[in-house]
């Protein structure tokens, strides 16, 4: 089973639309998307950008396993609960009337809750 970065590149290839043209639409260098590619897992806003500007729903590809296992990390901006948390965002878009997209955004920061309080066990508690 090909890992999310791959699936990434292979629906920007399809797509048509040059690598050129979605750097410069995200913000980031050629070799920023190229290490992207490599990766096993994605953060779910990056990926989601990415589907906006190439017109493709990656929900499709990804199975629930792999879904599972997107580091949906969102925080709140300003806040942070430790020094090491990283913020990622993935806004709650609460007109949005898709209940998939209303459940993705939930699911985000429910995992972003649970890895920062993950981080301040660890921090107080150190590691087993």
């Amino acid at each position: 089973m090909p890992h999310q970065g791959k699936i990434l590149q292979d629906a920007i290839k399809n797509s048509g639309i040059s690598i050129t043209r979605i750097v410069e639409e995200l913000g980031i260098t050629r070799p920023t998307i190229y290490r992207k590619f490599k990766e096993e897992t994605l953060d779910y806003g990056f990926v989601k950008q990415v589907g906006d500007i190439i017109t493709h729903d990656f929900s499709q590809d990804f199975t629930s396993l792999q879904q599972a296992t997107l580091p949906f990390v969102s925080g709140t901006p300003g806040v942070a609960v430790t020094s090491t948390v990283t913020q990622r965002s993935a806004p709650l878009q609460l007109n949005d009337n898709d209940p998939t997209k209303q459940f993705m955004a939930l699911q985000a920061k429910y995992i972003a809750l649970l890895e920062a309080y993950n981080e301040l066990l660890l921090k107080v508690y150190g590691p087993k």
